[in-house]
């Protein structure tokens, strides 16, 4: 499947997610994102970051609960719950940051 950002065709898989992940920019995350009828904040993009940073860390995606736990040890408390990442990414916090961000969909999500 291919996706046009800013005039360029940029190939992702069937979920949506990048075949090639250094073609990830901040407009490709915001087309995502417009796909799933959704604008990112000032607060998406906090979190975006911050599994961007775990992924150039770790490898990985993190899953939803080790994103839970970055999140409350990065963000804070009140950022570090599912309710409150559910209700940033509805599709499930850990798959559709990871998509927005240009990472791998993390491992143990369905």
């Amino acid at each position: 499947m291919e996706i046009e950002v800013n005039g360029q065709m940029v190939e992702t898989d069937a979920q949506g997610y990048l075949v090639n992940l250094s073609d990830w920019s901040e407009d490709l995350a915001i087309v995502l994102a417009k796909t799933d009828e959704l604008e990112l904040s000032d607060i998406h993009w906090e979190v975006i970051n911050m599994i961007r940073n775990y992924y150039q860390e770790n490898g990985t995606a993190p899953a939803m609960r080790a994103l839970v736990k970055l999140a409350k040890s990065t963000l804070g408390k009140e950022k570090g719950d599912s309710k409150y990442l559910y209700s940033l990414f509805p599709y499930g916090p850990g798959k559709q940051a990871a998509r927005y961000g240009g990472l791998p969909k993390p491992t143990g999500c369905v």
